[in-house]
């Protein structure tokens, strides 16, 4: 942590607290750089793999090529936007309003299933636990995914708080796991005695082995959060915006550009990614979360380290 958070103050020193200009054009010479947050552990056979089938039919549609790369954590992601290093990012909802007010990413696009933009969390615990409602966690200890994380920090964190239970003052311990799935599988491992991750990535999990759903209860549900977004650089041309705006837009309906490639989230097929969306659709996060400003994410992440 204290690695992650010395490179953010010397991103800032380094660019004067501005962002970098996005340097590539997307010509096969210069493709235009992703950068995927770490959901679901960053393996290429993981997040990277969801997400060619996507660009590789945005390539075939506008002519805009890509290099495609998962981030070594959420805030890798944020300050590869910032400094420059990526034109185009997959971001977590929160990681894409930090990027945002910093002037790093603009909304592009995001993935709409059944005509919703939104998914959930959840904090799960042991199906052979004795934590039947929220005020069972008292003294108990929780895992939470990256700081940067609507699903698996904010809004679990957010969740308890609303039932009453102050993750500070009233557990035992709080774990900081940097992504869904090795909290949940603390928890498997009887290291925690709840965990906070999102539906998505429980799924995920289960389907691809990792975990049996039999093994775990559901104990709190979310709000719907926005789907993580698609963004890109400000700096980008207004061609290439265009062009990107139009191809994510018609992606789905393109004649030759299967189904099953329009993925999203977890691997997910889904039906089109919405380039009308605004960032109001963040602004509802603000209610949910907003009690989490920087001082409580210190003391958050000092209690983890304790």
């Amino acid at each position: 942590m204290r690695f992650v958070m010395l490179m953010v103050v010397l991103a800032g020193l380094c660019f004067g607290g501005f962002p970098a200009k996005a340097e590539r054009t997307g010509t096969a010479a210069s493709p235009l750089r992703v950068l995927l947050i770490p959901a679901d552990g960053g393996t290429e056979d993981g997040t990277r793999a969801d997400f060619l089938p996507l660009f590789n039919a945005i390539t075939r549609t506008s002519g805009i090529h890509f290099d495609v790369r998962t981030g070594q954590s959420y805030a890798a992601v944020i300050e590869g936007m910032c400094a420059g290093q990526a034109e185009i990012a997959w971001l977590g909802p929160v990681s894409y309003v930090e990027a945002h007010k910093r002037g790093c990413a603009d909304l592009l696009a995001i993935e709409e299933r059944d005509g919703s933009s939104t998914y959930y969390a959840g904090i799960f615990v042991s199906s052979a636990s004795g934590v039947d409602n929220p005020a069972d966690l008292q003294g108990k200890s929780i895992a939470l995914g990256s700081q940067h994380s609507a699903s698996s920090f904010s809004y679990p964190l957010s969740m308890l708080s609303k039932a009453g239970v102050d993750p500070l003052r009233d557990l035992s311990a709080i774990r900081i796991t940097g992504s869904h799935a090795n909290s949940l599988l603390a928890l498997q491992n009887g290291l925690v005695d709840a965990a906070g991750a999102s539906f998505v990535s429980f799924e995920r999990a289960v389907n691809q082995g990792g975990l049996k759903a039999s093994d775990f209860r559901l104990l709190m549900k979310s709000d719907p959060i926005p789907n993580p977004p698609i963004a890109m650089h400000p700096g980008l041309s207004p061609q290439v915006k265009a062009s990107l705006r139009k191809s994510f837009g018609d992606v789905h309906e393109t004649p030759g550009i299967r189904p099953e490639s329009i993925r999203g989230y977890g691997g997910k097929q889904v039906d089109r990614y919405n380039t009308d969306a605004t960032d109001a659709l963040f602004e509802a996060m603000a209610g949910a979360i907003g009690f989490i400003d920087t001082d409580y994410q210190a003391a958050i992440l000092q209690k983890s380290g304790s």
